[in-house]
């Protein structure tokens, strides 16, 4: 008869066992697992990327529409500067992705009071309520005038930025592709006579095999 078998017997056998359990799941870490993150520069394709309309997409055609407005001379060669609102209020969104057109209209904006240098003069009509607190306040004599003085009235504007944007999706039954052909267009109306005095229009098409989740 083999002599009895101490109770801790199977403690050496099952340790190891517990030990390659630990490393195979990583010791629960949830830091192991996962994709880290990584500075992408501005304006060039990250890891993540679809058919709508990204952030390269977006520089690309705010610099452009500045560029166009500026070489306008109705608009950025009048001897007065003209008062201007770029904002997203009459920016329409008719596409099939979800954006944030804030994203499109505010750098445009900043980067035409940027570049024009005085010859364009922008309007915050989104601001009106903050405006018209302030000039009642010294209005009333509870704050003194400030330093550039009263005028009779906030500022008139003289033309106001409208655009859509629109695009046009297709689906491969077979491979499943996905192609959106996306269309952004800008316009500037005179806001005293309705007429159109500068159009521009940005545009691209693009495939892929998986879309992304555009927020």
């Amino acid at each position: 008869m083999s002599p009895k078998r101490p109770l801790w017997w199977p403690v050496p056998r099952i340790a190891p066992l517990l030990l390659c359990i630990a490393c195979a799941s990583g010791g629960n870490d949830p830091y192991k697992a996962g994709q880290p993150a990584v500075d992408i520069a501005p304006g060039r394709s990250g890891p993540v990327s679809g058919v709508g309309i990204g952030g390269k997409d977006i520089m690309a055609m705010t610099d452009l529409m500045a560029r166009d407005l500026l070489a306008t001379p109705t608009i950025a060669g009048r001897s007065v500067a003209p008062r201007i609102i770029v904002d997203s209020a009459y920016f329409v969104n008719e596409s099939s992705q979800p954006i944030n057109k804030n994203l499109i209209t505010d750098r445009l904006r900043v980067g035409l009071n940027r570049a024009s240098q005085g010859r364009m003069a922008f309007v915050g009509r989104e601001n009106a309520a903050m405006v018209e607190q302030e000039r009642e306040l010294k209005r009333s004599g509870t704050t003194d005038v400030g330093t550039t003085g009263l005028t009779r009235a906030q500022a008139g504007v003289d033309f106001r930025l409208t655009g859509r944007i629109n695009s046009l999706d297709s689906r491969s039954t077979q491979t499943g592709v996905i192609q959106r052909y996306n269309q952004i267009s800008f316009e500037m109306v005179d806001l005293e006579s309705g007429i159109i005095v500068w159009s521009g229009i940005y545009e691209f098409e693009r495939a892929a095999a998986d879309d992304v989740v555009y927020r």
